[in-house]
């Protein structure tokens, strides 16, 4: 069995979170700093508008209702009868 190397937050690699990552699950703290756990730089992930690790927020699904004109849905469906 592989045993696992701690990880050094303080290394200089990671970077600590930003206001947007506050109430997420993967914050860790070290050294009086807090930290993701899953990625090095949060700034960066949340540059694109959402960060896909976040466990706090959900991306917001858009519905689009398209609107069915009725004379054209009942022309289309007899012609697929036939």
């Amino acid at each position: 069995m592989q045993k696992l190397a701690a990880v050094n937050y303080g290394d200089g690699r990671h970077k600590t979170i930003i206001e947007k990552c506050e109430g997420c699950e993967r914050i860790v703290e070290e050294a009086d700093a807090r930290y993701c756990q899953s990625y090095l730089n949060p700034l960066a992930k949340w540059k694109l508008g959402f960060c896909n690790f976040a466990t706090h927020a959900k991306p917001e699904i858009k519905v689009a209702k398209i609107r069915v004109n009725p004379l054209k849905a009942a022309k289309r469906a007899s012609k697929s009868k036939k």
